[in-house]
């Protein structure tokens, strides 16, 4: 089976050249659409073909990009400079049009991002060439935020007839399922999901690449061994994600490198808040236990993150009681970081209290090729569960699926993760942990959970200009959302990247890899 794998993958690549790039993780992107999915191998596989106004650099700071300069007009208002001379792959020419045009399409229904895009406020071309953003409160990061917000040419959207994003939830297809014209620094070339995905270097790109690469071939590897045997073997060039139990082995082959760090990425547990029963469960009383306080405290308190981390994650893993991506949106305070012990005795404790003293039957939602290892914590996590008598029937699945099933808020307890580049708490605080609301607020709140104390201090944040007052608040609300147990951290993952020698990768916190940084060396 593996010589026949890689067989297949030899074919697909073709004769290797010493400036094309052959690259696998587990997964494949979700799509080719740059506003339906918010996921971070599609946003990163999207953000080679399109960009953005601001970009983020090696260091994660916020850079120029599509715009070259920007100014804050007045609290409510923002200007933002256009790079002259720009365009698309079609040789369109990029113009504040095709701003205006993109941020509209990002506010629609079917748009992740759309919180985001709201927050932003509404966009106005005032010259080809000359953005303004008005807003209805002040937001003291729409630099940071648009970042995140792909701009795609409005006349390719119109003659293809996707000026919306595809309903992704649906599965929904279109011509940007499997299309794109972007600015970027390469263009999609060719794209069969589940098998591999080419990209070429694009001629007329305006920023100067600090790469060689002039193509290169995206192929995901479900199987672990056999991604791993792929990169040994030479077939591939560069792992994402090789498995944390094959990393040792890989540092000792001469003819590889293996670099890693911490993700800016919380690895999380979810929980049905909202609705009366559970849609995948049966409780003794007929209610949905995770509605009470004691029940959600007794599930974290019977989770042994040190184990995982140890057993599981051979190291690789950041055990922490934190609720952003990255310790800096919570201002490094450690108190925030803490994590509830692991203790079953008070496990069992607060379910007796919460009158489940025999437990209670629930299915969890799991991806399988998705975060490391993330079918093998859920079912350990199952079994450290039955510890206490909730009975947890694991129900794991591709990416493709699972996405869609928890963005439809059919669920009643998975894992799932949430991160990227920023490391401002906000990134979390609207999209994940607020109440779900208009414009976006709360779109991946997928366990419906609410909490009004928390709520109020996070949004009173996100409005807050003055830097001292708004730690002050972004503190407040992390520590309401804790109190609560609305989610349950796990940890942030410690990614190891594998390569051959001749390969420099940039390694990045956000898991991300800019093909345009990438050399290879002959």
């Amino acid at each position: 089976m593996l010589r026949l794998v890689i067989a297949v993958l030899a074919l697909a690549t073709g004769c290797t050249q010493a400036q094309t790039l052959r690259w696998t993780s587990q997964g494949d992107m979700q799509t080719t659409d740059p506003h339906s999915q918010n996921e971070v191998t599609t946003n990163s596989l999207n953000s080679q073909v399109y960009e953005t106004l601001t970009r983020r650099m090696q260091d994660l700071s916020m850079g120029p990009s599509l715009a070259t300069e920007w100014a804050q007009v007045s609290p409510l208002l923002w200007r933002f400079k256009l790079r002259p001379g720009v365009k698309f792959h079609d040789g369109t020419p990029f113009t504040a049009d095709d701003v205006v045009f993109s941020m509209q399409r990002l506010r629609d229904p079917n748009a992740p991002q759309r919180v985001y895009a709201n927050a932003v406020g509404i966009p106005k071309a005032v010259g080809p060439l000359t953005v303004e953003f008005a807003l209805d409160k002040p937001n003291p990061i729409v630099p940071e935020l648009l970042g995140n917000l792909y701009v795609m040419s409005r006349r390719w959207c119109e003659e293809h007839r996707v000026t919306r994003p595809l309903n992704f939830k649906q599965q929904e297809e279109s011509y940007a399922s499997r299309n794109a014209n972007g600015t970027g620094p390469f263009m999609l070339v060719s794209r069969q999901p589940g098998v591999k995905t080419v990209f070429k270097r694009n001629p007329n790109w305006w920023n100067k690449f600090e790469g060689n690469l002039q193509e290169f071939v995206y192929m995901p590897i479900s199987n672990d061994a056999t991604r791993t045997a792929a990169l040994i073997s030479g077939e591939v060039d560069f792992v994402l994600d090789p498995p944390p139990r094959d990393v040792a082995r890989l540092r000792t082959l001469p003819h590889l490198k293996v670099l890693d760090g911490e993700e800016n990425r919380l690895i999380y547990i979810g929980m049905e808040q909202t609705r009366d029963k559970l849609p995948y469960g049966r409780a003794p009383d007929g209610k949905n236990p995770f509605k009470d306080l004691r029940v959600r405290k007794a599930l974290y308190h019977a989770i042994d993150a040190e184990a995982i981390k140890v057993k599981l994650m051979n190291g690789f893993a950041v055990p922490t009681g934190g609720l952003t991506p990255s310790p800096r949106g919570a201002y490094g305070d450690a108190k925030l970081e803490t994590r509830l012990p692991y203790d079953v005795g008070q496990a069992r404790k607060l379910l007796v209290e919460a009158g489940y003293a025999d437990g209670f039957d629930v299915t969890m939602d799991c991806p399988n090729n998705r975060y490391v290892n993330d079918e093998r914590i859920c079912i350990a996590l199952a079994s450290m569960w039955a510890q206490v008598k909730i009975r947890v029937k694991v129900n794991a699945m591709p990416r493709n699926l699972f996405f869609p099933k928890i963005e439809k808020f059919d669920t009643s307890l998975f894992l799932t993760g949430w991160g990227g580049g920023s490391t401002d708490a906000e990134i979390v605080l609207t999209p994940v942990l607020r109440n779900r609301g208009e414009q976006g607020v709360g779109v991946a709140n997928y366990g419906g959970s609410i909490n009004n104390e928390a709520d109020a201090l996070a949004a009173a944040s996100t409005i807050e200009t003055d830097p001292r007052k708004r730690e002050a608040l972004v503190k407040s609300a992390l520590q309401a959302f804790r109190e609560q147990v609305n989610i349950i951290p796990l940890h942030r993952q410690v990614i190891p990247w594998a390569m051959k020698r001749e390969v420099s990768i940039p390694h990045s916190p956000n898991n991300w890899a800019n093909m345009d940084w990438v050399t290879i060396s002959k």
